[in-house]
Order: C-alpha cells, then structure tokens, then sequence
C-alpha cells in the first residue's frame, strides 16, 4: 500500500494555504489555487506543513491521492509548471498572438487553438511551443490537446511530440 499521505506537504515562505471545512486554497507569487477535499480525508496545518490522513482503513488512498494534488498547487503557485513541445516536419509552424495559438500543421487550414484562463503560451522559435501555468492537471491536458491535432507518426516522426519524447522509428516497406 501506498505511504505518500504519511509525509506532509512543507509550505515554503511566500505561499499562503487557508483550510475552511472541505475547501483548500492555496495562494502564492503565481496565482491562486482551489480544491475540494474528499469528505473521507483528514487535513491538519502544522508549523507549516499540510498532515493527510484518512478517517477510516479504506480512505487512506484518498488521503495519498488528496497529497499529491495539494503538494502539486503548492508547487505550482510558487514555481509554476511548464511542458514543451516541439513541431517537426516541413511547413509546421506554430505562433502565439494573445489568448490564440495559431498552428501549420500541413493540413489545408490553419488551426486557431484558443488557450483557456491559468494557461501561458510562448513559442521561442517557429517550432517550439512552451506552455506554463500554476494548474499542473490543466498545462498537461492544454499539451496534449495541442499535440492531438497532429501526433507523431511512425515512419518519418513528422508531428507534434513532447520536448522529451522518443518515437520510435518503424521501418519502411521492403520489395
């Protein structure tokens, strides 16, 4: 069984987490955050730190669960997340205008990708995208939707891939 919930989650200085009944927030230099926590979880705030546990022997996976998802917003209101993608193959550009992400991914439109709140977009190059925010569950699912229009493909690797991925190469039809 999983011990996450047995270790607490240290709130660095500069952040600020308020507990009323269910409801967690959580501010710092980056923004804000709220959550919900289960009704079977436990929270205590001591000396800084943030203790989870389960009220009963079947919520403890919950109280990891809620752990991870608090130790996350204090992560993220004070350092932020941020995922890379690269575009690659011939003709694919992409370039951030304000709330709008404009893609050329070899189709015969171009997509118009539109960001929604807590979601920063920067393309350092025609070919890079880097998207931040304070919301770790919303910068990856801003990433995969943006990847989704056109992912990897086996034979040539032309898409869009994460910064660190590795696709893996099939090889062409013999005759």
């Amino acid at each position: 069984m999983s011990r996450i919930a047995n270790s607490p989650v240290v709130v660095p200085s500069g952040v600020e987490v308020k507990l009323q009944g269910n409801n967690l927030s959580v501010s710092g230099s980056k923004g804000s955050l709220n959550m919900v926590v289960h009704k079977s979880v436990a929270v205590k705030t001591e000396d800084g730190e943030l203790q989870f546990s389960g009220k009963d022997r079947a919520s403890i996976t919950m109280a990891g669960t809620m752990r991870a998802l608090a130790n996350n917003m204090v992560i993220g209101v004070s350092q932020g997340f941020e995922r890379k993608l690269l575009l690659q193959g011939v003709g694919y550009r992409a370039q951030a205008q304000g709330r709008t992400l404009n893609l050329q991914l070899g189709f015969s439109h171009p997509i118009s990708y539109q960001l929604p709140d807590g979601i920063e977009v920067q393309t350092p190059s025609q070919t890079e995208i880097v998207v931040t925010g304070t919301d770790k569950q919303k910068v990856g699912q801003v990433s995969a939707d943006i990847r989704r229009y056109r992912p990897p493909e086996p034979y040539k690797g032309k898409g869009v891939r994460y910064a660190h991925e590795h696709v893996r190469r099939k090889e062409a039809k013999k005759k």
